[in-house]
């Protein structure tokens, strides 16, 4: 659930909205003249970006793909 504070008042309870938004999850807007200016919410891991079995379990291996493919005819020279 977002909800909108004016900066005046988000100044004053800074330290405490943060705690609030770090317990709760929940987004707060914060505007200045009835305009959003910024948006605190609360601060999550970025996601591991290890690309080691991304395709496992979503490709299968058909036959042999070890062994040299001279002479074989493919269907695509058909």
């Amino acid at each position: 659930m977002t909800r909108t504070i004016k900066a005046s008042e988000f100044k004053a309870k800074c330290l405490a909205l943060m705690d609030e938004v770090a317990a709760s999850g929940d987004t707060l807007v914060i505007t200045k003249n009835g305009r959003p200016v910024a948006e605190l919410k609360p601060y999550q891991q970025p996601r591991e970006k290890n690309l080691f079995g991304i395709w496992k379990g979503k490709i299968e291996v058909i036959g042999d793909i070890i062994s040299p493919i001279d002479g074989l005819e493919w269907e695509a020279m058909k």
